[in-house]
């Protein structure tokens, strides 16, 4: 079958595609930053040593961890208001699965930079005689930052291309908006190519430079 190729129709459509990358730009940006706020906070009640804390903590963490992001975003626009008896517009819930989402993974990149901090950092600090709060924050996470770096970043790569998923419940992202185009031109082909390189152009300087950090990381006396 011979298909003629066609983008020149596409730059009518410039500021549909630029709003939607203003719409994916802005998720994955709240997102994050949200989802660092749940991760931090999931991350250092997990090294409590209660199981009365840390059971919740880890079922919240597994149900996001273990199930897939598009089923969690159908099931918090759909499910959650049915249970909560409130109307959830699609921008909210999208944010919010896609927080906790993330925040899920950020809560066991928290909890694993610090546990691999050698015990005898924890015992040289408690030996000084400063107290857990101090020992965390002058002794520990400078530590540790360094080393939950490298997963930080990749992790928040991964959530731009995440957020192409939220279009399944009809938020205005540029997979979306794509979408609308399509319907519009029947042009099906060349839009999602379009589509795919404007991620691949958001996404692929930013793999760059998280490369290049972990090199200039990795170059530095411990």
């Amino acid at each position: 079958m011979h298909y003629q190729w066609d983008f020149v129709f596409l730059l009518r459509y410039a500021p549909l595609f630029w709003r939607g990358v203003e719409v994916t730009l802005a998720y994955t940006a709240a997102t994050i930053v949200i989802g660092l706020i749940i991760g931090l906070a999931v991350g250092l009640g997990r090294l409590s040593r209660s199981r009365l804390l840390n059971i919740p903590l880890v079922a919240f963490i597994e149900a996001f961890r273990c199930t897939p992001l598009l089923v969690q975003i159908v099931w918090f626009y759909y499910a959650l208001p049915v249970l909560l008896g409130i109307q959830i517009p699609a921008v909210v819930a999208g944010i919010m699965t896609l927080s906790c989402y993330t925040g899920a993974f950020y809560a066991e990149i928290f909890r694993g930079g610090i546990i691999s901090i050698e015990q005898g950092q924890w015992d040289a600090a408690r030996a000084l005689g400063l107290r857990r709060w101090h020992v965390m924050r002058r002794v520990i996470l400078p530590q540790a930052v360094r080393r939950m770096i490298p997963p930080f970043v990749n992790q928040s790569i991964t959530q731009l291309k995440n957020t192409s998923l939220i279009s399944t419940i009809a938020v205005p992202d540029l997979l979306y908006n794509g979408t609308l185009v399509t319907a519009d031109t029947y042009r099906p082909l060349e839009v999602y190519t379009v589509v795919a390189l404007i991620y691949f152009a958001l996404l692929f300087p930013s793999t760059l430079l998280a490369q290049a950090y972990e090199r200039r990381l990795a170059s530095r006396p411990r």
